[in-house]
């Protein structure tokens, strides 16, 4: 094989990465000003309202998607789009790329004044996320990432823990449903937001994420790059990889750790579901 007929393929590898970094610069900003948009709708008193039982929805989160979409789609009028709050017009399904939002990502800790809400971005390419932001405007941390180049903490590089056992593994997820982890030792916490436990757990806060329920594509995209740009595993608790852009943009409940805690939590975790 000649180096020219290298040179095509080796090309196209640098410009996707390339344009990774440009989409992360851009959702990175985007997301930003969205929640900042948030807390300003918040300081001045919010309409709310139910879209259907126990899931709420606010002006905030119209107004962030909306600011989103204006920003987004015109900078990159060929990709598609998935949002918590729009309407799925499919366009994903076609398009080499999408944008996954959800303008605020934990909706119940935001009206009750509490800061567990992040702005979740991020762009998938062929079924998987390659530039993903996640912004939490109550503390002004911007965590974001792009294929290749790392995970970084409002500037800065982040790694998953490396801790490889589970006595001792500080979780994310609903502590009364971990029982069994727990009695091995792990401790649990909750966070109301998917997208801000995977950002907590790529920065190695917390050692692990394992969720009980099923995630909507826009819960999980951009923390799912996070993870994985630092260092760690994130699959669903069969251990399949999860994959986006699918018809129906729903993921089985996910499983995220270092590479050795996410070996340990899959065969224990299997253990529990064996007849």
């Amino acid at each position: 094989m000649t180096a020219r007929s290298i040179r095509p393929a080796c090309w196209w590898k640098a410009c996707r990465l390339a344009g990774a970094e440009d989409d992360r610069a851009l959702i990175a900003r985007a997301a930003r000003d969205a929640g900042q948009l948030a807390l300003a709708f918040r300081a001045r008193g919010l309409k709310a309202w139910d879209k259907a039982a126990g899931d709420p929805v606010s002006e905030a989160d119209i107004a962030a998607d909306t600011l989103l979409k204006d920003r987004l789609i015109p900078a990159r009028p060929g990709y598609g789009w998935l949002s918590e709050e729009t309407a799925d017009d499919r366009s994903r399904l076609s398009a080499a790329r999408s944008f996954v939002v959800d303008p605020i990502d934990g909706t119940r800790a935001f009206l009750k004044g509490r800061p567990e809400f992040v702005v979740s971005v991020a762009v998938i390419e062929n079924g998987a996320p390659v530039a993903a932001a996640v912004y939490d405007p109550s503390t002004e941390r911007l965590w974001d990432a792009a294929l290749g180049a790392g995970a970084r903490l409002n500037g800065q590089p982040v790694r998953m823990s490396g801790h490889g056992v589970i006595a001792g593994a500080r979780l994310l997820g609903d502590p009364g449903r971990l029982t069994a982890l727990r009695d091995m030792g792990a401790t649990a916490s909750t966070v109301n937001s998917a997208a801000l436990r995977l950002a907590l757990a790529a920065s190695g806060l917390f050692d692990g994420v394992v969720a009980v329920r099923p995630k909507w594509d826009w819960d999980l995209a951009a923390g799912h790059l996070l993870v994985t740009e630092a260092g760690g595993r994130i699959t669903d608790r069969a251990g399949d990889v999860l994959r986006y852009d699918r018809d129906l943009p729903r993921q089985p409940a996910p499983l995220a750790a270092g590479p050795a805690l996410h070996a340990l939590l899959l065969e224990r975790l299997a253990q529990e579901e064996e007849p």
